[in-house]
């Protein structure tokens, strides 16, 4: 099993039961909402951060983004990492109902579903060298793949979405901070073009 330096953060202990299962890493719960009022718990976490460093790994749904945006913004200057798991439908095993809207959270997901998340956030495995990565993509890279500046934007950014296997609730600027957080712009290029995207400009160029 495959050893995590950074702390890894997710919502709840059936969560981090799922994470310990995929990898050797200290797991740190959120619960849930309670970090929004838990003074110490966030301390500890950017206690936490500030020594080894941090990957956030909320569930895809709306509540999942909010934790992992209020984190976001209240640990500034430590070294956060984000890591996605993608759109899934489905119903945990432990649950009688599905989510409200209907996706599978962290603790749903395959133990190689959580291993590669947590690869194409940056997250350090002991034993191996980091990957450094040629984090280039721009807002025209956007315009000219037709991710932006069109009236079908929004859906080709989905469809792009959904072809990394990351999760669709992504605003534009946030969209762009993951592609550069997980990918090269050649490897955007190359999986715009496998999604069969249609870029706005003929003159759209990269490793298409």
């Amino acid at each position: 099993m495959d050893s995590i330096r950074e702390i890894i953060v997710v919502e709840g202990r059936y969560d981090k039961n799922a994470v310990s299962q995929a990898v050797n890493a200290d797991i740190v719960e959120t619960g849930g909402f309670g970090i929004f009022s838990d003074a110490e718990r966030l301390e500890l976490i950017r206690r936490l951060g500030e020594k080894r460093g941090l990957v956030i790994l909320t569930d895809s749904d709306s509540a999942g983004f909010l934790i992992r945006n209020h984190l976001k913004g209240m640990l500034g200057g430590i070294n956060v990492k984000m890591a996605y798991i993608p759109d899934v439908a489905g119903k945990e095993k432990r649950k009688r109902a599905p989510s409200k809207e209907g996706k599978l959270g962290v603790e749903g997901m395959e133990k190689e579903v959580i291993v590669d998340a947590l690869r194409r956030a940056g997250a350090t495995f002991e034993g191996e060298s980091a990957e450094q990565k040629e984090k280039e993509v721009s807002k025209t890279d956007l315009y000219l793949l037709g991710l932006s500046g069109s009236r079908d934007s929004s859906l080709k950014r989905k469809a792009l979405l959904r072809y990394l296997g990351l999760p669709e609730r992504l605003s534009p600027n946030a969209f762009l901070d993951v592609l550069n957080a997980l990918y090269t712009k050649d490897e955007i290029y190359s999986a715009a073009a496998k999604a069969s995207i249609q870029p706005n400009s003929s003159t759209a160029q990269g490793s298409l």
